[in-house]
């Protein structure tokens, strides 16, 4: 893999089934590295702040990737899929994923490595339809030009544009940038297109706000309003999915910005309750500057934040003295943490990849941590 030389080599380790908080905390850490990095991501999905979204039946897209892909914390959640509708609010990446997901045929999913109890709910689903709210026009969309043009190459699936006027809010400008000329021009093809009787669809929504989840008991639909003409539509569905975004959560033993979701810093050096940096101590990713950018965004602010630790090493801000890889290996012990290394996720990895042999199936992912944990230490 594209990290298997970095991870094979003496000088790097893993601890991974560690979570840092009560019984390893950042103290701990400090304690045996000269300099720790955070890059844990933004993990909470925004609300959408309007009526009736306590309702059953509304879930965080992000929960319904964990379910699909197998993430333990996710396995055992429940979507109602006996509707014939889905509603997607937001119209990023993680959005268009979802709405694949939801209309690929079982045969087509079972090529894949999504995991066994999601592919087995997905046999039985009844939805055909998969509407995503926008509340901004084409121009300003959040998917990517890859991911929008993945859609159209589903089989049996027709994408449709609509809540805006083609002639005003698809046409070309000469201002665009090449990302939004290409997306427009796609969103122009497809609206160009005929739905083929039969067919499953995408429905892009556009200039849509959502302003409440109707339903009594649990979600039964969802109320919204247009953007420009204020005009009211309600969408019935049993399963509403919110991607509108993420935010950091506050990390142990660093000061959090709650306003941003993001940990207080500088070009990536952590600052303290008095507005100093912490020695060693950074941060890289949306934790650092919030839920914004692609893998190539991410690598432009992790080259930055590294810039900054070797700045404070060559000045020797970081030649304190600290615990060695053994004694953080006690501390694991003595803490009954069981860590997985390299050797053990390349374990997990081989068994699941054994798990698909002899099917069309890259592999058939663990999703209960013991079973995991039996695998590493094999």
């Amino acid at each position: 893999t594209l990290f298997e030389r970095a991870f094979t080599n003496k000088r790097f380790g893993t601890h991974l089934n560690v979570e840092i908080g009560e019984r390893l905390t950042h103290a701990d850490l400090t304690a045996h590295h000269h300099a720790v990095i955070y890059a844990v991501g933004a993990s909470s999905s925004r609300p959408l702040d309007i009526p009736g979204e306590h309702l059953p039946g509304n879930h965080a897209a992000a929960q319904f990737v964990g379910w699909y892909n197998g993430h333990p914390d996710h396995s055992g959640a429940e979507f109602d899929l006996s509707g014939e509708r889905a509603v997607i609010v937001g119209n990023g990446n993680v959005a268009l994923d979802v709405a694949r997901v939801l209309l690929m045929s079982p045969d087509q999913l079972g090529q894949t490595d999504i995991a066994q109890h999601a592919l087995d709910a997905l046999a039985h689903s009844n939805i055909r339809e998969v509407v995503i709210i926008a509340r901004r026009g084409p121009r300003a969309a959040a998917f990517s030009v890859g991911e929008f043009l993945a859609l159209g190459h589903l089989d049996g699936v027709d994408v449709l544009i609509e809540g805006c006027d083609p002639a005003v809010h698809l046409a070309a400008d000469p201002g665009d940038d090449v990302e939004t000329a290409a997306k427009l021009d796609l969103a122009r093809r497809y609206a160009e297109r005929a739905p083929t009787p039969g067919n499953k669809r995408v429905v892009f929504h556009f200039l849509s706000t959502p302003t409440e989840v109707l339903g009594d008991d649990r979600v039964e639909g969802l109320r919204v309003t247009g953007t420009d003409d204020g005009a009211v539509t309600d969408l019935a569905t049993t399963l509403l999915l919110r991607s509108i975004g993420y935010r950091g959560t506050r990390q142990p033993g660093l000061e959090f910005d709650e306003a941003t979701g993001v940990v207080p810093n500088e070009h990536g050096r952590v600052l303290g309750a008095d507005g100093q940096p912490v020695p060693g101590v950074y941060v890289t990713g949306w934790i650092k500057r919030g839920p914004r950018g692609v893998i190539g965004t991410n690598r432009i602010c992790a080259e930055e934040t590294v810039a900054k630790l070797f700045e404070d090493f060559d000045a020797g801000a970081l030649t304190r003295a600290v615990g060695s890889r053994d004694a953080l290996c006690d501390l694991l012990a003595e803490r009954e943490l069981t860590p997985v290394d390299w050797t053990g996720w390349r374990g997990i990895d081989s068994a699941e990849r054994e798990r698909g042999a002899g099917s069309a199936r890259p592999r058939v992912k663990f999703v209960a941590i013991d079973e995991m944990l039996s695998a590493a230490e094999k």
